[in-house]
């Protein structure tokens, strides 16, 4: 077992306003390995932005509530330090690239002088000259011309844009970076460019990464870890291997998979997850997927499953359950 970076426990997030109030995080658990990949996997809306700002302590100040848990980064619970020293941390040992570029980039500086910025903030004795050499070694490292350092975002296409992005939150060779969904905005060939690109400056840094996606076919290339998440809570999680080679998954993990288009089966139509999920400020009483589950069982309505470990594979659902199983041949006996 690797020495573990980020080690999440029983994380509850809600978003309160006067009307309503939205369970967006519900008691979860991660751990992230020195040097490891964690691809979080869900539809959207089931929590996985969320709980990335929270790492970040970035939730929305008047909204945003950590109820409950801890998130501790090398061995330090992030929920507990100042502002002052979260600040410190926030892009020097924990960066994040946004899923929008352009949410990302001020239109009115140069992307040299953003970099630039984002290195100085961490490393304030630098002359200009030592950061304009950094610049120049971040842009080449994501395979942008230095001499572009004095273009506007505007200059830059979609992918370029993301690159830029990317070499930001690497500027200060982060010990984690937190990719949300970095290449959704991007077109497939560019998609596979900016993947091979984190993959190998990954790779090169020894940086761990929590991969934040709704595609299956990133986790598969990028990452060694994975966790489905569901409506706010972690409904399966385990190796790479666990996830795509297992005897064992969960319902809802098995409905992404029939999701998604197969080469080598001829079918008509793909079998999407029939429903929605459930609602954020009115969930289940029972588990948070039977009302889409067509493996669905009485007991799934009203009791609330616990999580089964099968080694390195984690599955919470009555299907996994002995206790349940026995109890169901005793009612069929009867």
């Amino acid at each position: 077992m690797s020495e573990m970076i980020l080690d999440i426990n029983d994380l509850k997030v809600v978003y309160k306003t006067d009307l309503e109030t939205v369970k967006a995080v519900n008691s979860i658990n991660l751990k992230i390995g020195k040097g490891k990949t964690l691809g979080l996997v869900g539809e959207t809306g089931a929590g996985k932005t969320t709980t990335a700002l929270s790492i970040m302590r970035l939730l929305p100040e008047r909204t945003g509530k950590i109820l409950e848990g801890s998130i501790e980064f090398d061995g330090k619970n992030l929920l507990d330090l100042l502002e002052e020293d979260m600040r410190k941390i926030r892009g020097d040992k924990i960066a994040m690239v946004f899923q929008d570029p352009m949410s990302s980039l001020n239109p009115v500086m140069t992307v040299g002088e953003q970099i630039g910025e984002s290195i100085l903030l961490h490393n304030e004795g630098l002359s200009k000259e030592e950061v304009d050499k950094l610049v120049e070694q971040k842009l080449s490292m994501v395979g942008i011309l230095p001499s572009r350092k004095i273009e506007y975002p505007h200059q830059f296409s979609g992918g370029m844009k993301q690159r830029v992005v990317i070499a930001m939150a690497l500027a200060c060779e982060p010990e984690l970076l937190i990719a949300d969904e970095p290449t959704t905005a991007l077109d497939v060939t560019i998609q596979a460019q900016v993947l091979m690109m984190i993959k190998e400056l990954r790779d090169s840094h020894g940086t761990s990464m929590l991969m934040i996606t709704h595609d299956l076919g990133i986790v598969a290339k990028v990452c060694d870890d994975v966790a489905v998440m569901y409506a706010g809570e972690i409904v399966e999680s385990g190796t790479v291997e666990d996830i795509f080679l297992g005897a064992n998954h969960h319902p809802y993990t098995e409905g992404l998979f029939g999701s998604i288009p197969n080469l080598v089966s001829k079918e008509r139509r793909l079998t999407p997850i029939l429903g929605l999920m459930p609602d954020p400020t009115n969930l289940p009483e029972g588990c948070v997927f039977a009302p889409r589950c067509k493996k669905r069982m009485e007991i799934c309505t009203k009791v609330h499953p616990e999580s089964t470990v099968l080694g390195t594979h984690e599955l919470r659902c009555h299907l996994f359950n002995k206790d349940i199983e026995k109890e169901m041949e005793v009612k069929d006996g009867n």
